[in-house]
């Protein structure tokens, strides 16, 4: 009887709700204003910032019963240049999911979008098992498999992070991050050894003595450090006019590259 009661409630509720709704324009309120008010009432949360004028039309993303639909959000951002062709996020034309690593409603001050690095593989292997062989679905599938596979070591056979799952430990992260790798590809492409899939940082990491005289072996020096503004304003500023291009560990300290000895905190790039 319960259950039959918590069936009930709710049915003769919305069902009193669209009688009224129907009724709407008898009454000062516009049928418009109902819509909205009745949004609202469901409404999770603020969009952001970038979403937020769809605040009133819910049907822009959603489907009744399924949610938001990944055709929803293609209708906007199929034709985005700066997206497909950019390098890092040009593997988004061969996906056909959204809402794994792009999240709504979380208001104005959050970006919707926090990377899944495992849901990226399960989207590829999803989209490769329901794909009919030779069909445009099936090339994208294979294409953004192919995007993602390592391709240097079986996965099964890494050695990887604590901090990153096996399923990402497939992906080829130098496939997005290659203009993030500050090691000059001296330690090859196999990212996930050190670097786990929620930050860069490695928790793990400590760096070798401040005494080390090794740092050009990690450490390339900037441009203006082969130019005139090394002479001019880099020497001077240590206090190190014999220092050479290649001898970091004569005026920076491992604290942080702008900490200059003698100098303190010098931000001068």
């Amino acid at each position: 009887m319960k259950r039959f009661l918590y069936i009930l409630v709710p049915v003769a509720a919305i069902a009193g709700f669209v009688l009224w709704l129907s009724d709407a324009d008898t009454t000062d309120t516009t049928q418009a204003e109902v819509v909205n008010s009745m949004q609202r009432m469901v409404n999770p949360g603020a969009l952001s910032a970038a979403h937020a004028h769809l605040e009133n039309n819910c049907s822009a993303c959603h489907t009744p019963v399924k949610g938001a639909a990944a055709v929803s959000c293609v209708v906007c951002h199929a034709n985005e240049a700066d997206l497909l062709q950019r390098q890092p996020t040009s593997f988004h034309a061969d996906i056909s999911s959204c809402t794994e690593c792009h999240r709504e409603h979380q208001g104005r001050a959050v970006r919707p979008t926090k990377m899944d690095h495992d849901s990226l593989t399960a989207i590829g292997i999803k989209q490769l098992q329901g794909a009919d062989a030779d069909t445009e679905q099936s090339l994208a599938a294979s294409r953004l498999l192919a995007w993602l596979e390592h391709t240097e070591t079986p996965p099964e056979t890494l050695s990887v992070s604590p901090h990153i799952s096996q399923a990402s430990a497939a992906l080829n992260c130098i496939t997005c991050h290659k203009s993030d790798d500050r090691h000059f590809e001296l330690f090859g492409n196999s990212c996930m050894q050190c670097h786990g899939t929620e930050s860069w940082n490695i928790p793990e990491f400590v760096h070798p003595s401040s005494a080390s005289m090794d740092c050009a072996q990690c450490h390339q020096a900037p441009p203006s450090h082969y130019m005139m503004h090394f002479k001019k304003i880099s020497q001077t500023v240590a206090n190190k006019p014999k220092a050479t291009v290649d001898q970091c560990y004569s005026c920076h300290q491992t604290t942080s590259w702008p900490d200059i000895k003698g100098a303190g905190w010098y931000k001068h790039h």
